[in-house]
């Protein structure tokens, strides 16, 4: 597997799947939700609505992942996952953050696609520290039963970019 940091909007790479930071509706939001949204075009919401709720205006409960097509986007299909709000860490949230990551291999595995582009899930307005959410992902994907031939963390920002760089 080979991994790659790249600082660039993760709605311009050109791999087989990128990885949203959705919320639990799947309805669209801000940060890189909304981007994907934006980016894949309406098919993306209608997409999304399809998916069943599993309980009122939850299509994907946190640390779950679901996929769509990825329709106006370069990438063939979205990972939509949605990853823990931060509330000091003694709420699971490594354990559900690792998660997120999990469940995204495993429906890649089931796509059978070659690459994926990630971006740093719950390090934004769901308040993961940074370096820590970082930790966790670097670690679940080192770690993982499968990942496909090539991995990309996708960073926003120079601070996000050299954090996954000392990392790696």
């Amino acid at each position: 597997m080979k991994v790659d940091v790249i600082e660039t909007d993760i709605t311009t790479l050109a791999v087989a799947a990128i990885v949203n930071a959705a919320n639990e509706s799947l309805l669209g939001g801000g940060g890189v939700d909304g981007a994907i949204h934006r980016a894949a075009g309406p098919a993306l919401l209608a997409a999304c609505r399809a998916l069943p709720e599993v309980r009122r205006g939850v299509r994907c409960p946190t640390g779950e992942a679901r996929y769509t097509p990825g329709f106006n986007l370069p990438a063939s299909f979205v990972i939509h996952t949605v990853g823990p709000v931060w509330h000091g860490g003694d709420r699971d949230e490594p354990a559900l953050l690792a998660s997120c990551y999990k469940n995204c291999l495993k429906i890649a595995r089931e796509l059978g696609v070659d690459s994926i582009a990630f971006p740093a899930i719950s390090a934004g307005v769901y308040g993961y520290p940074p370096s820590a959410a970082a930790e966790v992902a670097l670690t679940t994907i080192r770690h993982a039963d499968w990942a496909p031939g090539r991995v990309v963390f996708c960073t926003f920002g120079p601070r996000m970019t050299a954090i996954y760089r000392a990392l790696l």
